[in-house]
């Protein structure tokens, strides 16, 4: 795997280091460096930069089925990825205005699902002889590998000075995009140019790809509900350092990460959408169990909560890159990382909500929130799947290519 092919998967990882790298800092940039900030304001940090990201995956994917430039759109996406996190590392350091790094955030989170939406696309391109599945579980890999990273990175880096991660973030993706320039090829296989009205009525008529849309969505809820409340748990329950936070979050990540690429390959062979399934039932009764644990056990628990991960994240990507088709491609993956961006912008915000009405008659109010989220994936798991038998959603080909 060589030249455009291996480019993609490469810049992929580099896209989501200072996507977890600020999660470890999280109470940095929130609580501790504006004092008074309520739970959902603090909370707001992590969700805001997923509104952003809402708006910029559709944008992204139907201008790229439009115009058929793929790799002219990732290179700016990455620049101005890497501008606004160099933008939140002044703030950060002069400004005053909490606004102001939300409003960056924003920008931020509008500029990485593009970039990331518009990678996946051209990751999924290159697919070759071994066919969807494992060119999709590579592209997993190369996400969750990232993000694996990311978390202990950016607990270390924090540790020494939160400022860093932004500015450390920015110039990476600023230095992502020399090299996409420089490197990435749009593939040379010939698609239908379609007007914008007409790629999203294609959509529309595959309803298979709910599928794929809904795990996205519940899957990327529990994301958000990891990064902010579980992080602030963490830290302000449980007494974990930024260090300690970072490696539980790679305790996590790590075994998501790698096993996401062979799970990738299982989907060829195994159901993906029982694998998605049985893999949302035992993540939901993972999350609901976390906030009963001691300290010490936390770091073995989330490593089998990736473990499980996994078993979810693969089969989701192939099923929406397959369904897509090669015409609607980047728009069905753009929809897949909107439904993911809608998921983890509402998990921070649910969670935060669900904590301050729980904490008006309960000493301990973070226990059933817990069960709560896990119970969202229980549930939501279940419903497609009773969805899919009842014919409700059509012929559903379920085999993965």
């Amino acid at each position: 795997m060589t030249g455009p092919h291996l480019l993609p998967l490469l810049l992929l990882y580099g896209l989501m280091l200072p996507v977890t790298g600020m999660v470890p800092v999280l109470p940095d940039f929130t609580a501790q460096r504006f004092p008074g900030l309520g739970q959902f304001a603090s909370h707001l940090f992590m969700s805001v930069n997923m509104l952003g990201a809402l708006v910029g995956a559709p944008i992204a994917g139907l201008l790229s089925d439009r115009l058929g430039r793929r790799k002219a759109l990732a290179v700016g996406a990455l620049a101005v990825n890497g501008l606004t996190l160099l933008g939140i590392a002044w703030a950060y350091g002069r400004a005053d205005s909490y606004a102001l790094l939300l409003g960056l955030r924003l920008f931020e989170g509008f500029a990485h699902m593009s970039a990331l939406s518009l990678l996946m696309a051209l990751g999924a391109d290159h697919a070759g002889k071994a066919g969807l599945g494992a060119r999709m579980g590579a592209v997993g890999a190369s996400i969750s590998l990232g993000v694996a990273t990311g978390a202990p990175l950016g607990g270390f880096v924090g540790g020494i000075d939160p400022l860093w991660v932004p500015l450390g973030g920015g110039l990476l993706s600023l230095a992502l995009a020399v090299a996409g320039f420089a490197g990435l090829a749009d593939s040379a296989t010939a698609r239908p140019r379609m007007a914008a009205a007409e790629i999203v009525a294609t959509l529309k008529r595959r309803h298979q790809l709910l599928i794929p849309l809904a795990f996205s969505f519940a899957d990327r809820l529990t994301v958000g509900f990891i990064v902010s409340t579980l992080s602030l748990y963490l830290g302000l329950v449980m007494g974990f350092d930024a260090g300690q936070i970072g490696l539980a979050m790679a305790a996590f990540l790590i075994p998501f990460s790698v096993l996401t690429w062979p799970a990738g390959h299982l989907s060829r062979h195994w159901d993906p959408l029982l694998m998605m399934v049985i893999g949302s039932v035992l993540y939901g009764v993972f999350l609901a169990v976390l906030a009963f644990l001691p300290a010490e056990h936390i770091v073995g628990a989330m490593a089998t909560g990736g473990l499980i991960a996994a078993l979810m994240y693969a089969p989701s990507l192939v099923l929406a890159a397959h369904y897509g088709g090669a015409d609607c491609r980047a728009s069905a993956l753009a929809a897949f990382n909107m439904a993911g961006s809608l998921g983890f912008a509402a998990g921070p915000v649910l969670s935060s909500a669900l904590l301050a009405v729980f904490g008006l008659f309960m000493a301990r109010p973070y226990a059933p929130v817990f069960v709560i989220i896990g119970a969202i994936e229980i549930v939501l798991a279940l419903a497609v799947l009773a969805l899919v038998r009842s014919g409700r959603l059509g012929d559903v080909q379920t085999a993965s290519p």
